[in-house]
């Protein structure tokens, strides 16, 4: 992949996409692909092979899909399972149908079993249950490591995935019926230090997440477009910091960032999801690559663009 290289980013308005159309600008690229859901309907086999045929990519990052947070997942499965098979196995296919040298798809580490053994390595992949409240999103990403490894394995197709942590930064969702934990966290914590009010956050605050800011997955992306191939040794690898931090720890942390000094109070009736989520990132670290940016440095960068892009478009706060 060079400066003159045809590049299509598939979800280029979302949080992920967004952030790899500003590391490829940063980096030369200069024909780069994308379209608005509006003009290119991606769960629609025709559209997508049509748009294929007509724009000839050379590369494909898959970050378009339908993501949210425990809530939404849990109720609303069918959709997460049907837009999400629907989107990777049009693009998938129709990248390999015409040419496309090389496809990185973007999966979740919550592919991994619910109880997992932590570090969760590449090789824990179906070794036990799912998460009940997020299963049919999970499962629907599993299918696209699978589709790449059965691409590569019948056509050769050069076809890899990369399976980040939970990831935060500019341009999240801070919506609280959609939106994962980090921003929900953010939005909560702003309007009640507005508002003089307590904050009520759901679970227990016990459970541990990794967290990556989004523009640092980006650069891993491009890495590995560059670095990293299919191969019978498998086809996806873990993107992460390798380190973790309790819910309850990450409240803390963003409530000295927003500047909030009041009541937080756990919901225990809400869900806690999956007990802990830390990826084993050696596969990458052996590659050449490490996460850059500190949690609170990105905190602090994802609450100044909330406060731009959140709070001054809607007047909340």
């Amino acid at each position: 992949m060079d400066s003159s290289s045809r590049i299509y980013v598939a979800g280029h308005n979302g949080l992920v996409g967004a952030a790899i159309m500003r590391r490829l600008r940063e980096e030369g690229y200069m024909h780069l692909i994308h379209r608005d859901r509006a003009d290119l309907d991606l769960t629609d086999g025709r559209q997508t092979a049509d748009f294929f045929a007509a724009e000839r990519p050379e590369y494909v990052f898959v970050a378009a899909a339908k993501v949210g947070g425990i809530h939404a997942n849990n109720t609303f499965p069918a959709d997460f399972i049907r837009v999400n098979l629907q989107i990777q196995t049009n693009v998938i296919d129709s990248a390999w149908r015409h040419g496309v040298k090389k496809l990185l798809f973007l999966g979740s580490s919550c592919i991994y079993p619910k109880h997992a053994p932590q570090p969760m390595q590449e090789g824990h992949l179906l070794s036990g249950p799912l998460e009940p409240t997020n299963d049919a999103y999970a499962v629907a990403k599993i299918a696209g490591i699978i589709m790449c490894q059965s691409y590569y394995r019948q056509h050769g197709a050069n076809f890899v995935a990369a399976m980040p942590t939970n990831l935060y930064g500019p341009g999240d969702n801070f919506d609280l019926e959609s939106s994962h934990v980090l921003p929900a966290m953010i939005r909560k914590l702003h309007e009640a230090k507005v508002s003089g009010g307590k904050v009520t956050l759901w679970g227990s605050g016990s459970p541990r997440r990794e967290l990556l800011y989004v523009d640092d997955l980006a650069d891993a992306l491009v890495f590995l477009m560059q670095r990293f191939d299919a191969s019978d040794a498998g086809v996806f690898v873990n993107v992460g910091v390798g380190e973790d931090l309790t819910i309850a720890e990450l409240a803390r942390e963003i409530a000295d960032v927003v500047g909030y000094g009041g009541e937080v109070v756990w919901d225990r009736t809400r869900p806690d999801g999956t007990p802990r989520k830390l990826l084993d990132v050696s596969r990458l670290t052996a590659l050449g690559w490490r996460a850059r940016t500190s949690l609170r440095a990105g905190l602090e960068k994802t609450y100044q663009w909330y406060l731009e892009h959140e709070v001054n478009k809607t007047g909340r706060g």
